[in-house]
C-alpha cells in the first residue's frame, strides 16, 4: 500500500462557521460553505472541490497528450457540474462535463480527445471502487507509550493512536512487521529510511528523536 500523497491533506475548523483550513503541501487555503448554507462564502465549498479535481485533472491530461502529439490547440476550457436522483434506497450522482476547445479541431481529434478526458486520473477513481475509511481518536489519547532506538535515533510508538500500521509494514517491512513482537525492528533499515518511514505517519502514532552521542546519553535531540 502506498499512498498518493507524500504528506496527507489535513484539514482544521474553529468557532467560526464555516471556515476550514486546509493545509498541503505548497500552503494553505480556506473552504467555506455559502452564506446559503450559514457560511461566509470565504473559499470553495467542498461540492467546488471535488469538481475542480474533476476540471483541472481533465486539463491537465488534455494539454499532456496535445503536447505529447505536437497539435496546435492553445487552449482549452472545461465545465463541470453534478446533479443526483434517488433511485429507490441509492442515491446516484451524475457528474456532467463539458469541454470546449477555443479554437477549431478535427472531428478526429475531438473523439481521441474525449476518451483521453474520460481517462484521466480522477475520472478513472471516480469511476472504480472507492472506500472512505475514518479513524478516529484525540491527541488526549497518547497514553503509554514504546521507544525502540538502533542508537543513533529512537522511535517512539505510541499503540494507543495508531491506525495505520499496515502502511509501515508494506512501505518499510525490514523494519516494520505487525506479525513480529517487538513489530519494531531497528536494524531492519537505515537511519535515513526509517526516519523517512516515520515522518509518513498520519496519525502522528509514530515519532522519532536523534540520541546523543554516548558520553551525554541522558540528553535527546527531539525532533
Amino acid at each position: 500500500m502506498h499512498y498518493k500523497l507524500e504528506q496527507p491533506i489535513k484539514g482544521t475548523i474553529g468557532t467560526l462557521k464555516y471556515q476550514c483550513t486546509i493545509e498541503w503541501r505548497n500552503g494553505k487555503f480556506i473552504s467555506d460553505e455559502p452564506a446559503s448554507n450559514g457560511g461566509g462564502d470565504a473559499g470553495p465549498d467542498p461540492n467546488t472541490l471535488l469538481l475542480s479535481s474533476v476540471a483541472t485533472c481533465t486539463l491537465i491530461t488534455l494539454r499532456m497528450y496535445i503536447d505529447h502529439k505536437g497539435w496546435d490547440i492553445a487552449e482549452i476550457g472545461v465545465n463541470v457540474n453534478m446533479f443526483q436522483t434517488r433511485k429507490e434506497d441509492k442515491l446516484e450522482t451524475i457528474i456532467d462535463r463539458d469541454i470546449k476547445f477555443i479554437q477549431p479541431v478535427t472531428d478526429e481529434q475531438r473523439a481521441r480527445l474525449g476518451e483521453i478526458a474520460q481517462a484521466c486520473p480522477i475520472s478513472k477513481l471516480l469511476e472504480g471502487e472507492i472506500q472512505l475509511r475514518t479513524y478516529v481518536y484525540n491527541d488526549s489519547s497518547e497514553g503509554k507509550h514504546n521507544e525502540y532506538t538502533n542508537g543513533q535515533v529512537t522511535v517512539v510508538w505510541k499503540p494507543e493512536i495508531c491506525r495505520h500500521s499496515g502502511r509501515c509494514a508494506t512501505q518499510l517491512p525490514g523494519v516494520f512487521n505487525v506479525n513480529e513482537r517487538p513489530w519494531v525492528n531497528m536494524q531492519g533499515a537505515s537511519t535515513e529510511a526509517i526516519v523517512h518511514q516515520v515522518q509518513q505517519c498520519p496519525t502522528g502514532a509514530l515519532g522519532f528523536f536523534y540520541n546523543k552521542p554516548a558520553d551525554n546519553s541522558d540528553q535527546r535531540v527531539p525532533v
